[in-house]
């Protein structure tokens, strides 16, 4: 490796492999250091599993009539169902199959939540979801399920403000050969060095000093894109420390739990032909993805507390709940049909530390700080530096995009 690198970047994920491909073809000098044994960060597809693709990451194109990963699936031949499906298909509560009269009610109501929650954080009220709407009522609990779903995290320590700037619409796609193979896929020409990572960003002189186990790694800067979580508890340090503001930014954007849980099946146990989906309203609310082919599979999501409560319960306790909620709306039959199952772990990887990004009630300001340079040497970026499209995979390729330009800028100026 060059002695001193223009700009090194720390974590190849979305965010990563987007600043890297930029650095490249403005011809710089440059390393991508990635502490995994992989490519592509939270946007993972795995194959191997189930000999069909399914992503334990991100999943939906969203915002995706704007979304660039749109057209750069297009050029890479993958396919997405350009379709948009309501929160709420099939519901399963107390016993039995929700009616269409009361499914429309209970959308009714989660979409009375998010838009109450919207409109105080629209009106500058930097207040906890549960603060803006009541979440009590029939469909109360479908409202914190999804409410927890959208953004990892319970109602409690959800800022409306933040949750208020998001921009949403209603073209959300899913990637039918996995977002993550699109990711790796779009990136693959960037070189990376797996299994590199980094400790400590020293920035005490000129340039920065990266500690790696395969020794120090110099450059003029450095884009820092791992999650906001590795930050704050430590695992990536800094000498000196990151200013107060951009220390309290990585303290007040908590990623949360969404994990899922993939069963596969020897047989159709559903009867549905198509994707769809299925939320089971029980003590562990669960929203299912059933995908029809072979083997057929049922994705399960959780998030928040509710996915917090069943981690803590132990190892298998995820996969024991989402099976548990699918054999009350299906049958306990169909546990005799169960060929193997698979639960993400993104709250335990030492290299993501949780979901995605939610700022905390107050903290929604803090977003900002991450566009901001430190030292003229120090750029982040990641699904979590973003003002209005955060927790997307785009969010973070626009991201890593827009960092490494101005390291760029910064290098043509000197």
């Amino acid at each position: 490796m060059p002695a001193e690198f223009d700009v090194a970047v720390i974590g190849a994920g979305a965010a990563g492999l987007a600043a890297g491909r930029t650095l490249q073809a403005a011809g710089a000098r440059f390393v991508v250091l990635e502490a995994a044994s992989r490519t592509g960060g939270r946007a993972y597809t795995d194959i191997e599993t189930f000999g069909r693709p399914w992503d334990m990451g991100c999943h939906w194109l969203h915002a995706a009539r704007t979304n660039p990963f749109v057209p750069i699936a297009d050029a890479l031949g993958f396919t997405y169902r350009a379709t948009s499906t309501p929160l709420v298909r099939h519901l399963w509560q107390a016993g039995s199959w929700v009616d269409a009269d009361q499914i429309a009610a209970a959308q009714e109501a989660v979409d009375d939540a998010f838009e109450g929650v919207r409109a105080a954080g629209a009106a500058g009220q930097d207040i906890a979801a549960s603060a803006a709407v009541p979440l009590d009522g029939p469909w109360g609990r479908l409202a914190r399920h999804w409410l927890s779903l959208m953004t990892a995290s319970p109602p409690e320590r959800i800022s409306a403000r933040d949750f208020a700037a998001y921009v949403d619409t209603d073209a959300n796609w899913p990637v039918l050969e996995g977002y993550g193979a699109l990711v790796r896929a779009h990136g693959a020409n960037v070189p990376v060095t797996l299994d590199c990572p980094v400790s400590r960003i020293d920035w005490s002189g000129a340039g920065v000093r990266l500690e790696t186990p395969r020794g120090d790694v110099r450059a003029r800067a450095v884009i820092v894109t791992v999650p906001v979580a590795v930050i704050a508890e430590g695992r990536l340090a800094f000498t000196p420390d990151l200013p107060p503001p951009m220390a309290e930014s990585f303290a007040g954007l908590t990623q949360g739990i969404a994990e899922k849980v993939a069963i596969a099946f020897d047989r159709d146990v559903f009867g549905f032909t198509e994707r769809t989906g299925v939320t089971v309203l029980g003590e562990d609310p669960v929203s299912f993805q059933i995908l029809p082919g072979h083997p057929p599979l049922a994705v399960g999501h959780m998030g928040g507390d509710f996915a917090a409560a069943r981690l803590a319960d132990g190892p298998g306790a995820l996969e024991d709940a989402m099976l548990d909620a699918l054999k009350s709306a299906f049958g306990t039959s169909i546990a005799a049909h169960v060929t193997t199952r698979q639960a993400t772990g993104w709250a335990a990887d030492p290299f993501i530390g949780g979901a995605y990004s939610s700022a905390l009630p107050g903290r929604a300001h803090l977003r900002a700080n991450l566009l901001q340079m430190v030292g003229e040497r120090i750029h982040f970026a990641g699904e979590a530096a973003r003002v209005d499209d955060f927790s997307t995979c785009h969010g973070a390729h626009l991201s890593g995009v827009a960092a490494a330009r101005r390291a760029l800028d910064l290098r043509v100026a000197a």
